[in-house]
């Protein structure tokens, strides 16, 4: 990973239950990563949910996508 590249998280499943209730969102309806993104930790599926953090100066950001 390479120093200014946001980390990228998998979450786990009860995560995932809980996120897709609290955004009232489906999988289907996040945006997309594919499975080939280099930026991916190992082991991940298609269907699985990525945490993205990027941190901007002070300010901080969380971006959720779906494997495919």
């Amino acid at each position: 990973m390479h120093a200014l590249q946001p980390k990228h998280l998998k979450i786990s499943k009860k995560d995932e239950e809980s996120l897709l209730r609290e955004l009232n969102v489906s999988k289907t309806q996040l945006p997309k990563i594919k499975k080939e993104d280099l930026a991916l930790p190992e082991n991940c599926e298609t269907g699985d949910i990525i945490k993205i953090e990027r941190k901007e100066e002070e300010n901080s950001f969380v971006y959720y996508r779906v494997v495919i």
